[in-house]
């Protein structure tokens, strides 16, 4: 099952057979078909596929652009069965047949144009893996934990069941524990990275999009087997809720990332309680929650890493926001605000942040260089990554392995080596408001 979903033969070839099934379900057929019904069934598809991408992307919520190529093969998914119906009396019983093969086809087409844009699934097998909650590689329950010799390699992803003493409910959470944590001898208090994904996400998108196991193992290797606690957190309670890590009507998300994860980290697997040796690292929506709950947290997180995130916790425009994710209280829209935070904020002492984006992602570009500029002026310490690369998670997963030597620096992981400190780079001239 280990092919691709991103690029080589396996898209492509699911492709062909949609098109190929949804023509030959309209087939050539007699006169009255070719000149009339068959075109009549086409505009009529194209028709109903219009509007519901305006009324999908007007009333779905959803924050990033959705790709062109879904409504394509929405567009053939709804001819095919509108052929289906229309030219169902007088086809020929394999036209019929072809009909519902084209639809199935093309519904799996638009969903891994969603797939293409965001890289969720870069393997069938991982959508395969997701879809029936299959456990991932390394992964065993706490009742194992003492199966584990202390001279393994490789770290382990514990599936745990964090309560939700806030009130939140979360779903199934991991834990990654290097190799170094086996060794009962001289088990070390080891710093924890809470790591987020993006909106409408999974807790094991980091590990099945975003590669950090392996990313992690990795660096454990080159440094005696240490490296951060990695904690893949839920932040929604639901595939479809985005509550942008915040307490609101959609759940209480930030009490349970910012009480309920530590608490049980902290008791479950003897990590390290000092502020100092907790942080963020998200991607997305994951990227606007690293940097919000550390500003607004300072006592639980002093490091972040924010990859791709907005500017702050956003459901659409800010009136959107402010009645979706609190309420209707604007009190808690500038609560949430990181901008608005820092404004207010006593200066910061000993916190650092590492904002990364692709340069394919001038929107956020722009919004990272605003925030490391407002988060400077405040005491924080911080830099601004551009690398080449999309808004999709295999972007993600190569900015986490660019910085997790630096956030494994600063948060004083065993071994880690010495780095050069994070800066505050200068604000471009359009966005500094000292300039005319």
């Amino acid at each position: 099952m280990n092919v691709s979903l991103l690029d080589g033969w396996f898209p492509w070839t699911v492709q062909i057979a949609a098109a190929l099934a949804c023509l030959a379900a309209i087939g050539w057929r007699d006169r009255r078909w070719r000149l009339r019904r068959a075109p009549a069934a086409v505009v009529a598809s194209a028709a109903v596929t219009a509007v519901l991408a305006v009324v999908v992307i007007r009333t779905a919520g959803i924050t990033d652009p959705l790709p062109f190529s879904l409504w394509i093969w929405a567009g053939v998914a709804i001819t095919a069965l509108v052929v289906l119906v229309v030219g169902w009396r007088g086809a020929r019983w394999w036209r019929r047949l072809l009909a519902p093969v084209a639809i199935l086809l093309a519904v799996l087409c638009g969903a891994n144009a969603l797939n293409l844009s965001t890289g969720y699934y870069p393997t069938l097998d991982d959508a395969i893996g997701e879809l029936t909650d299959s456990p991932l590689p390394q992964q065993i329950t706490l009742a194992q934990l003492g199966t584990v010799t202390g001279k393994t390699k490789t770290g382990r992803i514990v599936s745990v069941n964090i309560p939700g003493n806030s009130g939140f409910r979360p779903r199934q959470e991991l834990v990654y524990l290097p190799p170094a944590w086996f060794r009962s001898k001289a088990r070390p208090k080891l710093p924890v990275l809470e790591m987020i994904g993006g909106e409408f996400s999974e807790p094991d998108n980091w590990v099945r999009a975003g590669n950090a196991v392996a990313t992690s193992d990795a660096y454990a290797e080159k440094h005696h087997g240490f490296s951060p606690i990695l904690v893949f957190a839920d932040p929604a309670g639901g595939f479809k809720v985005d509550t942008e890590c915040v307490n609101g009507p959609l759940g209480m998300a930030e009490d349970h990332l910012v009480k309920d994860v530590p608490r049980y980290i902290e008791k479950t697997f003897g990590s390290s309680t000092s502020p100092a040796k907790w942080g963020v690292a998200g991607w997305s929506m994951g990227g606007t929650c690293a940097v919000d709950m550390t500003v607004e947290h300072p006592d639980v997180f002093t490091h972040f890493e924010d990859i791709s995130g907005d500017i702050g916790p956003n459901s659409g425009n800010k009136q959107q926001t402010i009645n979706k994710l609190y309420g209707g209280s604007a009190a808690a829209w500038n609560a949430h605000d990181p901008l608005t935070v820092l404004a207010h904020h006593r200066r910061y002492r000993h916190i650092s942040g590492w904002f990364e984006s692709g340069d394919q992602e001038g929107k956020h570009i722009v919004q990272a260089h605003k925030l490391c500029a407002a988060a400077g002026r405040d005491g924080i310490s911080c830099k601004v990554n551009v690398a080449p690369g999309f808004h999709d998670w295999q972007f993600g997963s190569r900015a986490f392995a660019q910085a997790l030597p630096w956030l494994a620096q600063q948060l004083g992981t065993p071994g880690a080596k010495e780095l050069p400190k994070t800066h505050t780079p200068k604000l471009p001239a359009v966005l500094d408001p000292k300039r005319p």
